[in-house]
């Protein structure tokens, strides 16, 4: 390649820090772990979304499991598994934005007073099968929104985060998929 090509392709990248600074960042403040200079986000606010998606996803967990063991009538157990199957999904969605409040210095919130009020999707427990899948989808839709904008916020300030909530929203996504069909078998 010639330093021609070379410098034409740099142009629009981003300056790199030479390694002698790298490595002398990397030992300053190094109690914060993770979290080094140059994280660009609001860590504060970046905890406080981690949080309140962290009590939307433990909500998800306590109202599939419930609609698990409540679903009933012909239907129930193509629906019950897919009850439990989320159920699962979203207790892993909620260990890792655990994981990363952590990496990020923070604390995660699991006091049960707190849930329904930070959380983004409400505990709507519904009677019916009907009701349970029609909950579970508008639940499902809240987290894909918020999630998304969650996203958008985020931007290229904490890339890692970002990542985390897209593989969420995939899917989450796909859960909003398996109720729709769901909802019209029924």
């Amino acid at each position: 390649m010639t330093t021609l090509m070379f410098q034409e392709m740099n142009m629009n990248a981003t300056e790199l820090t030479d390694v002698q600074t790298l490595r002398e960042r990397a030992r300053q403040h190094v109690e914060q772990g993770a979290v080094t200079e140059g994280y660009d986000a609001d860590r504060q606010q970046i905890l406080r979304l981690l949080n309140d998606s962290l009590a939307t996803e433990l909500v998800c967990v306590l109202r599939y499991k419930r609609h698990y063991f409540m679903a009933s009538g012909i239907k129930a157990s193509v629906a019950a598994d897919e009850f439990l199957e989320h159920a699962n999904q979203e207790a892993e969605h909620a260990d890792k934005l655990a994981e990363r409040i952590v990496q990020l210095g923070g604390e995660p919130d699991f006091n049960p007073d707190n849930l329904s009020q930070r959380s983004h999707a409400q505990y709507v427990a519904g009677t019916s099968l009907k009701e349970m899948v029609l909950e579970d989808l508008v639940a499902e839709r809240i987290a894909i929104d918020s999630y998304r904008e969650i996203i958008q916020y985020i931007g290229d300030k904490d890339p890692t985060t970002r990542r985390i909530f897209e593989d969420i929203l995939a899917q989450e996504e796909e859960h909003a998929d398996d109720m729709s069909d769901l909802l019209q078998g029924l």
